[in-house]
């Protein structure tokens, strides 16, 4: 591959709206941690575990557009980690350079969402500059957040405190960028969020559709291909049972109707379409582009 189409995953359609995979590159999680309870040897024939017992992850940020509005969909880890940090996660830092490889400018982005706001989900929504100084990185864009997740992140519970960093979001909030909701809400005709519970309490996804076709960032409920089973969680789910059952009513759905998932962690295989397999367990048809 280019450098360019390193950075820029996938371009695709569904009905009017072009959809774009763009990278923050890759980062490692402990394999334990990104499974829960499922032992090492099941695990580790889908997703191989380095000699740290790391596993390789995505940082997939979707764009979609219509020629009218830009939306973005999650935006990476961004550049605010402690040093001390990166070394552990040994992120890239990529998505400046992925949206330029995508000929998109950030002051053109209208609407930016978050699923939830981890981290490794939201990271980009801010940008540190030499001084120290965080300004947005999409100075004209509307941010989309649950407003049930900004009350858990100030909350500090030593649980999950690690993951919400206050600079991916609190300055948004303070200049009326950032919209707080609490519960489905429609983003532009075609796009909207939908809560699907369980990695935390109220993760949304979002769901695109038209021209009688949809797909769906299902965020972490499914994080990479790897957990399309029910049952394999990850330690980081603050509710496992919930978990499995937002995943029978996602796959209730997006089966039958051949819905395009856009996975957030899976480098290698940012979407795909999901069928049930001999065994009467979800399976992935990767998306013909990669």
């Amino acid at each position: 591959m280019t450098e360019g189409s390193d950075l820029v995953r996938v371009r695709t359609n569904i009905g009017d709206f072009e959809v774009i995979v763009l990278t923050d590159g890759t980062y490692y999680l402990d394999g334990g941690a990104m499974f829960g309870v499922v032992p090492k040897p099941l695990w580790e024939k889908r997703s191989p575990a380095d000699n740290q017992n790391r596993v390789l992850l995505g940082l997939n940020t979707v764009v979609v557009r219509d020629g009218k509005q830009i939306i973005v969909i999650e935006t990476g880890i961004g550049n605010k980690l402690a040093l001390k940090a990166k070394q552990i996660f040994e992120n890239k830092e990529l998505l400046p350079s992925a949206f330029a490889a995508a000929d998109i400018n950030p002051e053109e982005v209208d609407v930016v969402v978050n699923t939830h706001l981890h981290f490794d989900h939201c990271g980009w929504n801010t940008t540190q500059q030499a001084d120290g100084d965080v300004v947005p990185t999409f100075p004209n864009a509307r941010y989309y957040a649950s407003g049930g997740e900004v009350e858990h992140g100030r909350l500090q519970l030593e649980r999950d405190a690690v993951s919400y960093v206050p600079a991916n979001y609190e300055p948004l909030i303070a200049n009326g960028q950032m919209h707080l909701v609490g519960g489905p809400q429609l983003i532009v005709p075609g796009v909207s969020l939908e809560l699907f519970p369980g990695h935390t309490a109220n993760m949304m996804t979002v769901i695109i559709s038209s021209g009688g076709k949809t797909a769906c960032y299902i965020s972490d409920l499914i994080p990479t291909s790897a957990h399309l089973d029910l049952t394999w969680g990850m330690a980081y789910d603050l509710d496992p049972l919930t978990v499995i059952e937002q995943r029978k009513r996602f796959y209730a759905r997006a089966i039958p109707e051949q819905w395009l998932v856009l996975f957030t962690h899976d480098h290698a295989t940012p979407c795909g379409y999901l069928e049930i397999n001999e065994k009467g367990k979800p399976a992935l048809r990767p998306y013909e582009g990669l």
